[in-house]
């Protein structure tokens, strides 16, 4: 069984882009691959309720840019979370994604996700700032959105409406200088209203894994 161990600010493993935040961490809990750390990632949100489109293209961004050495880090939430992770173990690259967990590395949320979570920490890395024991909160989940962005080059957000916490990350990742990507979808459709927004002030409008790569390549 995989074991959870602690590390701090003064880790070598500790990711320092989460400096970056005006309140880093002291210390974050990990159950996994440490090494999955070590890699050039992007941050992949979306809607708990996607359609079949968007799971389909979380999936497929995500097998294809791990396949290209990218580590794809989500919240491990229903939906487009779970589609993400899903297509990064998927890929070739050896711990090709992270999640970070809303709760102590002790419990799995959703329940639904416990194969997910067990997977995840088998081949790849789960983390979370809560220590074990640590009773979850509502506000532990958009409290841990903002690690999410943090420790990504960018934040890709495949689709999402306009109340979705998917926008609390896009908006982390904004604030902290990270890129922002978001897919279109067709118009009218709710559940895309949140990615067109994001468009409107700013983000690159995303058709392939190539407007990815090809924005982040000075930083990889």
């Amino acid at each position: 069984m995989t074991s959870i161990i602690s590390i701090n600010q003064s880790s070598p493993y500790y990711p320092r882009r989460l400096l970056d935040l005006q309140d880093p961490p002291i210390e974050i809990f990990c159950k996994g691959h440490l090494d999955a750390l070590q890699l050039p990632s992007l941050a992949m949100v979306g809607s708990r309720k996607a359609s079949q489109q968007g799971l389909r293209h979380a999936y497929d961004f995500a097998k294809s840019l791990a396949n290209v050495g990218i580590c794809i880090v989500s919240g491990l939430a229903e939906g487009v979370d779970a589609a993400a992770h899903r297509g990064a173990l998927g890929s070739e690259l050896k711990h090709p994604t992270i999640a970070v967990c809303g709760t102590s590395l002790d419990r799995c949320y959703p329940i639904k996700n416990r194969a997910l979570c067990q997977t995840i920490a088998e081949k790849s890395l789960l983390i979370s700032e809560y220590p074990i024991g640590t009773i979850t909160k509502p506000y532990h989940f958009p409290q841990r959105n903002r690690l999410i962005a943090a420790l990504s080059l960018g934040t890709l957000v495949v689709e999402a409406n306009q109340k979705s916490g998917s926008l609390i990350t896009a908006r982390f990742a904004n604030d902290l200088g990270r890129e922002v990507f978001a897919i279109p979808n067709a118009i009218g459709r709710v559940c895309g209203s949140g990615c067109h927004q994001l468009i409107k002030d700013g983000a690159k409008l995303t058709e392939r894994p190539g407007d990815i790569t090809e924005e982040l390549i000075l930083k990889l």
